[in-house]
């Protein structure tokens, strides 16, 4: 007998061809981690080279900005773009983790809560604040997670850090009594923070301040800097794409598009950055990390203004 036998009733899996550079927007399912997110999109894009953008706990749903291949050179930079939410938060219920995933601690009556209420406290949590992390974050403490310190029996006090919340809108404040009778108070809102910033300890301090207690029992992100959930996609969808054709990805160039200012290229300073060199600085554009864009459409290079050149950070298209 020469060589070897397909197993009987055994049909071989076809790969899917490898995906070019660039992101995907997934539509993150409750109940997934984000890193079980990636491991499922290195298989739909049969390459390992894979990475996401902020981490969504497993009670969240939505906007997860997956890179493959060069596009995971970008997400450090997408990391840092602010974030939008919608969510629900109760009020009269406090828990160890904050969220609904964690036990009960205590139960308040809420049910004196008004609407003006909620309202003034949301305002009073806008803006730039201090905010300390829930416990059972991803923050190292001493080199180990917070969250993993706490599930080892430890007490965890984390520090304060400086956070912005642009927007805590109050859509409808809901009287609900549970099925033990207690009156709590859930109410939706869409909040809009900078990078580093817990919503369920917005919830958390909320009903702190308003003298109940509270955490978050729903939360979608609903974008993250320029990618929205009108470009995203769930797994079931890009599964369900013929398996002879690589996934549909955001190229690199619009990539960079929904996270940075845009400066145009001449072909010599193509060439340029191209080679590590630095190109001329325009009168009026903005010191930031700027995506710099060939004739033809290519990412060449994140740049930066630093001693009077334009220098660049992160070269995508070598000569």
């Amino acid at each position: 007998m020469t060589g070897s036998a397909q197993p009987a009733g055994l049909t071989p899996q076809p790969r899917r061809p490898t995906a070019a550079d660039g992101v995907v927007v997934v539509d993150k399912p409750a109940g997934w981690t984000s890193h079980d997110v990636v491991a499922r999109m290195r298989r739909l894009a049969s390459t390992r080279k894979v990475g996401h953008a902020g981490t969504l706990d497993p009670m969240a749903t939505g906007v997860l900005v997956v890179g493959i291949g060069r596009a995971t050179r970008l997400l450090t930079y997408v990391v840092g773009a602010d974030k939008e939410y919608v969510a629900t938060i109760r009020l009269g219920v406090t828990t160890t983790t904050d969220d609904a995933e964690g036990e009960v601690l205590a139960t308040r009556d809420a049910s004196g809560v008004t609407t003006a209420d909620v309202v003034a406290g949301a305002a009073a949590l806008t803006g730039a604040i201090q905010q300390v992390p829930s416990a059972v974050s991803a923050i190292k403490v001493d080199g180990q997670r917070a969250y993993a310190r706490v599930r080892a029996g430890e007490d965890v006090e984390l520090a304060a850090r400086p956070v912005t919340v642009s927007r805590f809108d109050v859509h409808q404040v809901r009287p609900v009594l549970t099925d033990d009778g207690s009156a709590v108070v859930d109410v939706d809102v869409t909040v809009v923070v900078s990078s580093g910033t817990y919503v369920r300890a917005l919830a958390r301090d909320l009903g702190a301040a308003l003298g109940v207690g509270g955490h978050l029992t729903a939360l979608r992100r609903t974008r993250v800097g320029g990618y929205g959930l009108d470009v995203a996609r769930s797994l079931d969808e890009l599964a369900a794409l013929p398996v002879d054709a690589p996934i549909d990805v955001v190229s690199l160039a619009d990539s960079a598009r929904a996270t940075f200012p845009v400066r145009d290229l001449t072909d010599d300073e193509a060439r340029a950055l191209s080679y590590g060199q630095s190109i001329g600085v325009v009168q009026g554009a903005p010191a930031v990390t700027v995506a710099a864009i060939d004739a033809a459409g290519r990412l060449v290079a994140l740049v930066e203004e630093r001693d009077g050149k334009v220098r660049p950070a992160l070269v995508f298209a070598p000569a």
